[in-house]
Parts: structure tokens; C-alpha cells; sequence
């Protein structure tokens, strides 16, 4: 099964955010968005809008 590009995304920002020790609430709140928004990059639901 091929991982297309925001799935590969959605997994660089949550191992990111996990070796920063960040819930996905404080990740959000530094980049002023909102913790559904971290939670659908890091699934690749959504696609992150170049912040």
C-alpha cells in the first residue's frame, strides 16, 4: 500500500510534536490554529495551508 504525501506529512508532524513532548492542544495554540486542525494534518485528512 503506497502513503501519499499528507499521510507522510501527517506523520512528520506527529513525530515532531511527539519529540518535543507537545500534546497536540499546545502544538495547536503555538501555531494559533485549533487541536481538530493537528489531529486531521497528523491522520492526513486535511492538508496543512502552508502556515
Amino acid at each position: 500500500m503506497e502513503i501519499n504525501q499528507s499521510e507522510k506529512t501527517g506523520r512528520f508532524i506527529c513525530t515532531m510534536r511527539k519529540e518535543k513532548n507537545l500534546t497536540q492542544k499546545e502544538l495547536a495554540q503555538s501555531l494559533d490554529v485549533t487541536d481538530k486542525a493537528i489531529s486531521k494534518w497528523e491522520r492526513g485528512v486535511s492538508q496543512t495551508k502552508g502556515y
